[in-house]
């Protein structure tokens, strides 16, 4: 193979530069000539694409966000959209694409797949939620965005003594509010997997301050099913304990990646471009273990993300 793409899909996460300076860099190194295309797939369909070298990339492996720029494609979801896109590949040559996303940004890849396009995924999002995966890239810099956040709510949380609850960012996936929370030592974590008992977490707040305790840190996913501030408003009536909500958004999402992250970009990127560099059918790459895998593309997004039930108890043993 001698020309390959690289795109950012779908949301942002801290280590996708970390990803593209490895896919552009490693393929340069085996001879390639790679093309950034900016966008997302709606560049790819607006023909945003241009020729990448070792300069390109200088200066980004730090910086979160993604030089690529990234967009949520109405258009490429249509049979038309994808056709599109592939004819726009032929155009300028290029024979692979590097992916870098989540779970949507794949399957967009998986299409592109089907139509004669090889394609490696390469797992960006910060929620955790793929399931071929151990960690993605961005969760960990945002489980660490998170913790620096209840480490600053507990001071003033307690000089108020007041009930805070932080809705972190979890629709289906409740990892980052799980490690987060475990390890800032909340009192309540709350993710979609696990069905909200919320007398019990009226009973932990009740609990806590009978002991003395002068404040309390609740870690909600965004996707429980009782919104945030309804939350809030049940806690503050049941308990009498002021209770205020604290949604840190985007917060999340951007950020020097950590050392973790950038290593995870580093080498799920330079696997990505390896196999395109032996015409290897379209894969998703990934971590298990210590070990950088990689499974046929359609395979891994059939695969389920197992929540940590083990984790989860133990985090409610420590509170």
């Amino acid at each position: 193979m001698k020309k390959i793409g690289v795109l950012t899909s779908g949301g942002d996460s801290p280590g996708m530069n970390a990803a593209v300076r490895a896919a552009v860099r490693k393929g340069l190194y085996l001879g390639m000539e790679v093309y950034g295309i900016q966008r997302g797939y709606e560049g790819l369909l607006d023909g945003e694409i241009e020729k990448l070298q070792r300069h390109s990339v200088g200066d980004i492996l730090q910086r979160g966000g993604t030089v690529l720029r990234t967009a949520r494609s109405e258009r490429f979801r249509t049979d038309e959209g994808q056709e599109h896109a592939v004819r726009m590949l032929e155009t300028f040559g290029i024979e692979g694409l590097v992916v870098i996303g989540g779970d949507g940004s794949l399957a967009g890849g998986l299409e592109l797949s089907k139509r004669g396009i090889r394609v490696m995924g390469v797992p960006g999002t910060i929620d955790n939620d793929l399931g071929y995966t151990d960690y993605t890239i961005g969760f960990d810099t945002a489980v660490n965005t998170v913790l620096s956040l209840i480490s600053n709510i507990r001071d003033t949380s307690s000089a108020h003594e007041r009930t805070t609850i932080i809705e972190v960012m979890g629709r289906n996936c409740g990892d980052i509010a799980l490690h987060a929370g475990l390890g800032g030592g909340a009192d309540v974590i709350l993710v979609p997997e696990v069905a909200a008992d919320l007398n019990e977490v009226c009973r932990k707040v009740i609990r806590g301050q009978q002991s003395g305790k002068l404040h309390s840190i609740i870690v909600k996913a965004e996707g429980v099913g009782i919104s945030t501030q309804e939350l809030t408003e049940l806690i503050e009536d049941r308990t009498g304990r002021e209770t205020r909500a604290v949604v840190p958004g985007y917060i999340q999402r951007g950020g020097t990646p950590s050392a973790r992250d950038r290593m995870l970009a580093s080498l799920t990127a330079t696997k990505a471009v390896e196999l395109l560099y032996d015409d290897t059918d379209s894969r998703a790459v990934g971590i298990c273990g210590n070990e950088i895998v990689a499974y046929e593309l359609e395979k891994a997004l059939g695969m389920k993300r197992e929540f940590d039930r083990k984790l989860y108890e133990l985090a409610d043993v420590l509170a």
